[in-house]
């Protein structure tokens, strides 16, 4: 099945070509397609001698191609309608019904010179369809997000997390204003379901099925704390889709060069102690090591619990209830990982028992507090 993108490398033709090609080569499972595609890529900087092959070759075409920022005025017609009238023309010539998808924008509702030059274009799509049997599908995009958006362009959420994750200001005009925004991977999987001919337009238009509403306001919010979090090591609320979607677009503008942080080490003779993440009302998550002959905790809580996971070398868990003289040991080691709740009234400790050091994870139901600390020594 060959599939004709244009404007390729822009945002969603980058997004939807790797998606695409994660399908055909079997890298995503449970595709919608009915067979593994041939992405057949074409941009401003591609051959113009080869569309004419490449529609005569295609079995889908999915136009993105278009102009929202010329020169002149002049260049959104040039730019939006020109050439989408240039591709139905060839794909007509080919005798043979093909499926179009029309990237346009909701600015065709209004008449604004960028606006009309995406309404003709729909206008020409849907005439091509009525002419030559085939099937339409124009989608007007709201504002979309995601990776690879280029920023300072026309995306604020591009803009605002570039900026952010750089260390740039960023403007709020009007924080009441609200967005309709889509992400990214949802406008993929909407073109996806069409290709597949899973999606009815409606007198050939489409419309994106999960659409969020957000003020300008809140997004910068969202996004000032995302970047926060990971200076703090706390762990950003993400239950929320949108939520999660965004912060992921925010870590895409992170470059990678400082992608790292790094958290404060607590270091004696025993090993060392060190704080990964603070999960908000779910607690915390350290890295613990213990070096060989060394024993680590000797202490209980009240409330506090918290689970131990040896991830590497070996020892064993005590735990004995406080007023009890019974001890229970549980054996621990990398090579069999397992799950051990610290419970509460229980004086516990972790013992390496091995040649090399022991590396534990510990997650925590609340994070460490100086003035509460809830632990208190006794040896097992």
């Amino acid at each position: 099945m060959k599939i004709l993108v244009t404007g390729a490398k822009g945002f969603v033709g980058r997004n939807l070509c790797a998606e695409l090609n994660n399908i055909a080569s079997g890298k995503r499972r449970n595709s919608p397609l009915p067979a593994p595609p041939e992405v057949i890529g074409f941009d401003v900087d591609s051959d113009g001698s080869k569309l004419t092959e490449y529609c005569m070759e295609a079995d889908f075409v999915v136009n993105l191609a278009g102009v929202n920022r010329p020169l002149n005025e002049e260049e959104f017609m040039t730019g939006n309608l020109g050439f989408t009238s240039e591709l139905i023309a060839l794909l007509e010539k080919r005798g043979a019904p093909c499926p179009v998808l029309l990237s346009s924008s909701t600015q065709a509702e209004l008449d604004n010179p960028y606006g009309r030059s995406k309404l003709a274009a729909e206008n020409a799509v849907l005439r091509y369809a009525r002419r030559t049997g085939s099937q339409a599908y124009v989608y007007r995009f709201p504002n979309l997000f995601g990776k690879w958006c280029r920023p300072n362009y026309n995306s604020v959420v591009a803009t605002f997390c570039n900026n952010i994750a750089k260390g740039l200001p960023i403007v709020v005009n009007d924080e009441n204003r609200l967005l309709r925004l889509a992400y990214i991977d949802d406008v993929v999987e909407e073109i996806i379901r069409c290709i597949a001919g899973k999606k009815t337009p409606d007198n050939g238009y489409c419309t994106v099925d999960t659409v969020y509403e957000c003020t300008l306001g809140r997004l910068a919010g969202l996004i000032r704390g995302f970047d926060e979090c990971r200076k703090s090591l706390d762990i950003p609320e993400v239950s929320d889709d949108f939520v999660r979607k965004l912060n992921s677009t925010y870590l895409s503008y992170v470059s990678a060069s400082e992608a790292g942080v790094f958290p404060q080490m607590r270091t004696d003779e025993r090993g060392s102690f060190t704080e990964l993440m603070h999960l908000g009302g779910m607690g915390q998550v350290s890295v613990n090591v213990c070096r060989p002959g060394h024993e680590k905790g000797n202490h209980w809580h009240h409330t506090k619990t918290e689970k131990f996971i040896v991830v590497s070398g070996e020892g064993v868990i005590l735990q004995r209830r406080i007023g009890d003289a019974e001890t229970a040991r549980i054996p621990v080691t990398g090579e069999k990982m397992q799950i051990v709740d610290m419970l509460p009234g229980y004086t516990h400790s972790i013992v390496n028992t091995g040649d090399r050091d022991l590396v534990f994870i510990i997650w925590a139901n609340e994070a460490f507090d100086p003035e509460r600390p809830d632990t208190f020594f006794e040896k097992v």
